[in-house]
């Protein structure tokens, strides 16, 4: 063979071999490449929008199937100019993309004047995809809309209404029990909270796919908060964590009938993020294949005098008894990088020990800037080991300038969350990605990240089972004005562990 012409002896032999192992070698160890892919523009140019924008993703996933739903077009005082989405239906390799019809004003065939805060949602005993998202205008408008797909996340319905005559509402979320061995299979849960009573949680529930839902039932005590993300054990049980005094997670255990007083999962502690940018410790929420739940949110408690924040979590196999909490070990104690707008995902044919954990999140590695010299970041992190330890960061995105983003009635605006989905063991995020404007023209799609991987267990060398929390503050509650324009009462967090 013409390969091996000239090869005549044993020492070249050798020599040719031992390279040629080395290279096989290094190729199998090599790391993937991992590319940003675009998976969405905001098209509008109508007012009020601040075009060209898109933030506050969320994706999920089932099977081969990917649907990711965000705000297009963010209006400075609320909401924004529709409700986008994008459908894959090959592990994330290419996507589709379009607009929430019977929505907005904006989009065209819409009563609403905004719409925000989307979470996305698949009930597999109907074999339905939903998107719900928070209505906006100057008239009465329903708690929240589920807009519906059937087939496949392509075609999307007009929206319908989850509780038509609320007063108000915010920070809504959906998920759908899709455990064929549940009691509850094909029941589907929308939380918000409302804000003109001092923001009181809420939850409606549907059987039908979607169609109808239920009367609005506030928890046992009728508890106030606000961001919970609900989850569905295989069991059937709902755990809704979410941010109250302090991280805390209330349940059902009869489908949706009614609801449990919640109950404490940690205090917060959080270093308020420089520059002027939209964040804060509501929590992000995952489940794994054996119905532990994971909950992540932005805190300070490990940083000499509150300095910058580290993503961390706590975890639970019934939503009553909560771990102590951890630090996600992205980077030492002493750095001066912050952390925040975490967005978790777990495998779900993983579970337990072996649970493989993703990350999405952004980040300063400066914590101590300003508005004209912040650099953002994004950044993602995994876990072969259900947390026990955890492989080298990788930087996704970045440095965008703060001036790039646009503005809300909180702050500059990439979200209020992201999120992290997996598809046949692969990790995929969604997250808004900016660039430099052009003359007044945004420039914020949004992306996913291709190529990335879990750690493997001789990769993930971090761990943080050596740090413990400095400091039991206390933190002042943030009065930041509803998407609804409301203005929550003042409400006191309390750090307890």
């Amino acid at each position: 063979m013409r390969l091996f012409h000239g090869l005549q002896s044993g020492r070249q032999w050798f020599a040719f071999f031992f390279l040629m192992t080395v290279w096989i070698i290094l190729q199998a160890k090599a790391p993937a490449q991992v590319t940003l892919t675009q998976i969405s523009s905001d098209p509008y140019t109508v007012p009020p929008g601040q075009h060209a924008t898109e933030v506050e993703p969320h994706v999920l996933a089932n099977g081969s199937t990917l649907v990711a739903a965000f705000q297009v077009g963010r209006i400075a005082p609320g909401g924004a100019t529709d409700i986008g989405w994008a459908t894959s239906t090959d592990g994330g390799s290419t996507w589709t993309h379009g607009f929430l019809p019977g929505l907005t004003t904006g989009e065209g065939s819409g009563p609403y004047s905004a719409a925000s805060d989307p979470a996305v949602a698949y009930d597999a005993a109907h074999n339905v995809w939903m998107i719900a998202s928070l209505p906006i205008g100057d008239f009465q408008t329903p708690a929240v809309v589920v807009s519906r797909s059937l087939d496949g996340g392509f075609t999307w319905q007009n929206p319908v209404s989850v509780d038509a005559k609320a007063a108000s509402s915010d920070k809504n979320w959906i998920v759908c029990d899709s455990n064929s061995g549940s009691p509850f299979y094909g029941h589907c849960y929308v939380e918000w909270d409302n804000p003109a009573a001092g923001d009181e949680i809420l939850m409606s529930t549907s059987t039908d796919g979607g169609q109808t839902w239920g009367a609005a039932i506030a928890t046992a005590n009728r508890s106030i908060g606000i961001g919970g993300q609900p989850l569905v054990q295989p069991n059937g049980t709902v755990i809704v964590p979410i941010e109250i005094t302090g991280q805390s997670a209330f349940t059902s255990t009869n489908g949706g009938a009614s609801w449990s007083k919640p109950v404490t999962i940690a205090g917060i502690q959080t270093h308020a993020d420089a520059g002027g940018i939209r964040s804060g410790p509501l929590p992000s929420a995952a489940m794994d294949g054996a119905g532990t739940v994971y909950v992540v949110w932005e805190d300070c408690r490990f940083r000499s005098n509150c300095s910058t924040n580290d993503l961390v979590y706590s975890t639970s196999t019934d939503g009553t008894h909560w771990t102590a909490v951890k630090r996600v070990p992205i980077d030492a104690t002493t750095s001066t990088t912050d952390h925040f707008i975490p967005g978790i995902g777990i495998d779900p044919a993983t579970s337990g020990s072996s649970a493989h954990i993703a990350i999405h999140y952004y980040f300063y590695p400066k914590s101590s800037c300003s508005q004209s010299t912040c650099q953002l970041y994004v950044g993602y992190i995994s876990s072969p080991n259900g947390g026990s330890t955890w492989g080298k960061p990788v930087k996704l995105a970045g440095p965008m300038q703060l001036s790039w983003l646009p503005n809300s009635q909180n702050g500059l605006m990439v979200g209020d969350y992201i999120a992290t989905a997996f598809n046949n063991g692969v990790p995929h995020g969604v997250f808004a990605v900016a660039a430099a404007k052009s003359g007044s023209t945004y420039n914020e799609p949004t992306d996913t990240a291709q190529g990335l991987t879990i750690a493997t267990a001789e990769e993930a060398t971090l761990s943080s089972a050596a740090d413990k929390p400095l400091h039991h503050l206390s933190d002042p509650i943030e009065k930041e004005p509803a998407e609804k324009g409301i203005h929550p009462p003042e409400r006191k967090r309390s750090a307890k562990k």
